[in-house]
């Protein structure tokens, strides 16, 4: 035991004074060239800390996460435990332990040499054959291998595995011994280094085929291997599983006891409970992998090791599936990272911020690209070509993003936010902000990049658009009709004028930019999606011009000034005019929805220039039921009162819009023209001591007036002005030139009756002979007309449309005089 004991001490000193390593990384010199430094000091100062402390969390990592290392301190005081020193440090008890120990193995090419395994093939490997030349194991022993005697050569190894190990634990370690890092680092460091300058340069290319290390004869115990899977210690565990695996299945098959059916069945058990572990711990990994973090990327190719190993043993008995295998599983866990990532995107509720679901989409499409460039840059780079990683994550975050936005969907109520998820969707995940982004090629290239949406999912969230883009328009209509209130109405405010003098509101402009911002930003997402959000807002429009007739009918009804009224009404004639205008413009997409607009906007106008129209004549009536009186001989106050109520008109008229504004203009002049005759067939004056030639002058004067009046106007009904030169002609002549006049009046108003022309007559004051002379020759042209076909056009109907009344009915005025002639004296 002496010399086993100082063998053990001069291979340390050996090993610790051959190489040490150098403070820049790049050489090891002996002891004697490093600059003054002396052995006892023992300190390693770090002059380049990205490669040092690179080995050193590759070094710590190995001597941390052996299972035994961690175990030991919480063993109970039973030194003389074989067990409890099998579960504190295998490497150590390998050499007390009647069993072989299996090496740890590396199933990564190049990948970091297990220190432990270096030391023990170093320094104990003589002595280990010897060990277990000496002590070869019988059945009994390899079934139970927690059993075996203590000697002092184990004691010794134990606490000579113990300094090693403590030589080992580098965390947190600002100085390093030389005296214990040289052994470790003279194997491992020259690999380490080419593989870190390789994965820093991305030139790291991770082969498809690989060489399973040798399986162990004899696997570890359970708890081991289970310490190893929670330590990361990925490629050990899987291999003792692998060995265990192998032992269980060739019991299997020498199974005939119902004992060793127990013991089969208890380790069928502790198999499916590894591979449970080892599976949960690769998701773990590769889950965590998705993280920017994430420092223990290395651990990355263990997991595809031992996944494509596992997929060769499938149809083995031992093993643990699962949906889609071993390969499923994995693609499971990356799904898994994939979720948990897009989960911790920031998202406000619709309280906090009114832009949430923006700024939601925004830092989702950022975080999205940031990640498929990791997976890109690092993940790819840690597994064989056959994972098909990039394609494997992207189809990941199709799916996820689907299922992340069908969630989200179910916050959305406003349009906006409706608008904004529509074209993040459509127009912006594939653009180059998100799968089109530069950073992603050439990868993305031959890639999918739509999302995976569930079946209708699309056109679901079209049509909430629509019906929303409706609701929308209906809210804003509404709020229209109350601010037009407030601001005009209810203050009693006279309408403003734009730049070519018309009477405005603002009524038209909100609705059309309504109506063109929802079609202008659904053409941004789908032409179909304009078209259809186009006809919904026309399809809520159609009963806004009914709805605005009764609120603005209800709101100024009662309004004391009948100007003000006038304007208002002249204010929305030009309004529904314009809008009616706007909305042509989606005539080809939306024609039905177009037409039955435009028949409520002409329905409306025409009730508003109707109204219009029955407030001037109910203004002027009282003045033209004066007209052909005493009062209108003497004086003309009457038709002055009237003359200016329709020169106001006028000038109401220059700010209204065409065609309407012909139309009140040409129904106002025919209104005035038809009531003024009107009152020649009332017989309600007669005019007398050559007053009708004061009358026809009158008459002339003020029918010029009007005349012009209404030309200014723009008046349609010109066809109206001769009949008052015609009246005046016949009331201020004699009997011979009033049949000259009487022919012009019949051609150009042939629906004259003779009741009519009797009344115009009366008027005049002829009696006798002379009116008979004029109606027989009335009667005569209307004939001769009729015979010509010559009766003017019909359609302009002016003394039909003139009722007459208190027609004097004595007949002795019109009897013939031979009629008389009983009474003559010769008779």
């Amino acid at each position: 035991m002496a010399g086993i004991e100082e063998a053990g001490d001069m291979a340390e000193m050996n090993n610790t004074q051959a190489l040490e390593l150098d403070m820049d990384g790049s050489s090891l010199k002996s002891p004697s060239e490093r600059n003054g430094n002396s052995q006892s000091e023992g300190l390693v100062k770090e002059k380049k800390p990205g490669m040092i402390k690179q080995l050193k969390e590759s070094i710590r990592r190995v001597g941390e996460r052996s299972p035994l290392a961690s175990s030991s301190k919480g063993s109970s005081d039973k030194p003389d435990s074989i067990e409890e020193r099998h579960s504190i440090d295998p490497e150590v008890s390998s050499l007390t332990h009647p069993l072989p120990t299996p090496a740890s193995p590396s199933l990564s090419t190049g990948s970091l040499t297990s220190p432990l395994k270096s030391f023990n093939g170093s320094f104990f490997q003589s002595k280990e054959g010897e060990e277990r030349a000496e002590n070869s194991p019988t059945p009994q022993k390899k079934l139970s291998r927690t059993h075996s005697d203590t000697s002092g050569i184990g004691e010794s190894l134990l606490k000579k595995g113990a300094s090693i190990r403590r030589s080992l634990r580098l965390v947190g370690n600002k100085i390093l011994k030389p005296d214990l890092l040289l052994p470790v680092a003279e194997i491992t460091v020259e690999n380490e280094r080419e593989r870190v300058e390789e994965r820093e340069k991305g030139k790291t290319e991770v082969r498809e085929s690989y060489t399973l290390p040798e399986i162990p004869p004899t696997p570890l115990s359970v708890m081991q291997i289970s310490k190893m899977i929670e330590m990361e210690q990925l490629e050990e565990a899987h291999v003792n599983l692998l060995s265990l695996r192998l032992e269980f299945q060739h019991e299997q098959e020498e199974c005939t006891e119902e004992a060793s059916s127990v013991e089969l069945a208890k380790k069928e058990k502790d198999l499916s409970i590894l591979y449970s572990n080892l599976q949960g711990k690769v998701k773990e990994i590769v889950r965590e992998s998705s993280k920017h973090s994430y420092a223990n990327i290395d651990l990355l190719l263990p997991v595809a090791r031992i996944i494509q190993e596992e997929e060769k043993r499938e149809a083995d008995p031992g093993g643990v599936g699962g949906p889609g295998g071993w390969r499923g599983t994995w693609r499971e866990a990356v799904s898994e990272g994939v979720q948990a990532s897009l989960s911790k995107v920031t998202l406000d509720s619709p309280e906090q911020s009114a832009s949430w679901l923006a700024v939601h989409l925004g830092l989702l499409g950022k975080a999205i690209t940031e990640d498929l460039e990791m997976v890109k840059g690092e993940l790819q780079r840690s597994y064989p070509h056959s994972f098909n990683v990039f394609s494997t994550y992207l189809n990941c975050y199709h799916h996820a993003v689907g299922q992340h936005l069908k969630k989200l969907q179910l916050q959305v109520a406003e349009l906006k936010d409706y608008y904004v998820l529509l074209d993040w969707i459509i127009n912006y995940y594939e653009s180059e902000e998100i799968m089109g982004s530069p950073s992603l090629r050439p990868e993305m290239e031959a890639e999918n990049t739509g999302l995976s949406l569930e079946k209708g999912f699309l056109e679901q969230l079209k049509e909430k658009y629509c019906l929303r883009a409706k609701e929308d328009m209906r809210a804003s209509l509404d709020k229209i009709l109350e601010l037009e209130n407030e601001d005009m109405w209810s203050k009693k405010l006279a309408p403003e004028t734009d730049e070519d003098k018309f009477f405005n509101s603002e009524i038209h402009m909100d609705i059309w930019t309504k109506v063109k911002s929802n079609a202008v930003n659904s053409k941004k997402i789908d032409a179909n999606l304009e078209t259809r959000v186009v006809c919904s807002c026309l399809q809520e429009l159609q009963q806004f011009p009914k709805r605005f007739e009764d609120a603005f009918r209800n709101s100024c009804n009662i309004l004391e000034d009948p100007l003000l009224w006038a304007k208002y009404q002249i204010t929305y004639i030009n309004s529904f005019t314009a809008l009616k205008d706007h909305m042509e413009g989606y005539r080809e997409s939306c024609p039905e929805h177009v037409d039955h607009h435009s028949r409520e906007v002409d329905d409306l106008v025409h009730r508003l220039v109707q109204g219009l129209e029955e407030h001037f004549k109910n203004d002027v009536k009282s003045y033209l039921r004066r007209m052909m009186t005493s009062k209108w001989l003497s004086t003309d106050e009457d038709f002055q009162q009237l003359y200016n109520k329709t020169e106001t008109l006028s000038q109401h008229c220059l700010h209204m819009r065409p065609p309407y504004v012909k139309m009140l203009v040409s129904g106002v002049h025919y209104y005035i023209v038809k009531e003024y005759v009107s009152q020649l067939m009332k017989n309600n004056y007669s005019c007398k001591n050559r007053k009708h030639e004061i009358a026809a002058s009158t008459m002339r004067l003020q029918w010029d007036r009007l005349n012009y009046l209404f030309d200014e106007m723009k008046t349609t009904q010109d066809w109206l002005h001769p009949v008052g030169q015609h009246l005046s002609d016949i009331i201020g002549k004699n009997e011979g030139e009033i049949k000259i006049h009487l022919k012009d009046l019949v051609t150009d108003y042939p629906d004259i009756s003779k009741k009519h022309l009797l009344a115009v007559l009366y008027f005049r004051g002829l009696r006798g002979r002379e009116k008979r002379t004029i109606v027989r020759y009335f009667t005569e042209l209307k004939k001769k007309l009729e015979i010509k076909g010559s009766t003017g056009e019909i359609r302009r109907a002016l003394f039909s449309e003139i009722q007459v009344t208190n027609t004097n009915t004595n007949c002795l005025t019109d009897m013939p005089f031979s009629c008389f002639s009983f009474l003559s004296p010769d008779s």
